[in-house]
This record gives C-alpha cells, structure tokens and sequence, in this order.
C-alpha cells in the first residue's frame, strides 16, 4: 500500500508544484494540463491551461496535485501534509521556503518531541508540518 497526497489548487497548481520540486528535490514527473488531456473536448477552452494532473515524486512518495475547476475549488482544511526533514538546519530551511507568502502558524522551534518543529500555511493554501528528526545528513 502506499499513501499518495494529492493537493487541489484554485489556477496555481503549476507554479506549486515547480515551487515543491525546487524547494524539496525529488523528480517532477508529470504536469499535464487539461487542454493536453483527452478531455479537452469537453472542457472550456479558457481552463485548458490547468493542471489536471501533477507528480512529484519523493523517493518513495508522491505529491500529486490538481488544479480543480471553478466552482469546484474549497481552501484546504482538517489536515497537514507532514515532512520529516533529516537535519534541524535544512528542515528550517524548508520552512522558510514553504512559509515565503504564506502564513506562519507556529513558529519553528524546538520541541518536546523534536529538535525542530514548525508548521505554516504556505502561499498557495497548503498546510505543512515540518519536523526535524535531528539527524545532521544532506538532502
């Protein structure tokens, strides 16, 4: 079994998805949009620039994301997509990149339960938790 997030965007998928890739790595895979899609026919050529698939892939995972619709799009809630960075020094980069535009809700600091722990609803309304695992490795 594997777990795949799959983030929904109102226009910005495009411009989240090469932010995530810069900021995370990984491969971006896909960014098809639907004007390149077999459904292009029957959507309105206005919307033919969104994103209706997107795939990053992170070792092991995929960040998917979409760009919904109008009328179809509802600003994120109830959840958090979670990293665990290894290293408190990159994991505070990686908020500060994902935070750039976006809302701080707790500052990263240090934990309880971690050397580094912060979370932030970056620009495009995504809600992340970074955690550092303490360990001092490279990307």
């Amino acid at each position: 079994m594997r777990i795949s997030p799959h983030l929904c965007f109102d226009g910005q998928c495009r411009e989240a998805m090469q932010l995530y890739h810069k900021v995370l790595g990984g491969t971006l895979q896909t960014m098809l949009t639907y004007g390149e899609s077999p459904m292009a026919s029957s959507i309105e050529s206005r919307w033919h620039d969104r994103v209706v698939h997107a795939t990053l892939v992170l070792g092991e995972v995929e960040l998917t994301g979409v760009d919904l619709l109008p009328g179809s799009y509802q600003r994120p809630q109830g959840f958090f997509v979670t990293l665990t960075i290894a290293g408190t020094a990159r994991a505070s980069e990686v908020f500060a990149e994902l935070g750039e535009g976006g809302v701080i809700k707790l500052p990263f600091q240090k934990t309880f339960w971690s050397p580094g722990f912060g979370t932030l609803t970056d620009r495009f309304s995504i809600p992340w938790e970074i955690n550092s695992d303490g360990a001092q490795l490279s990307r």
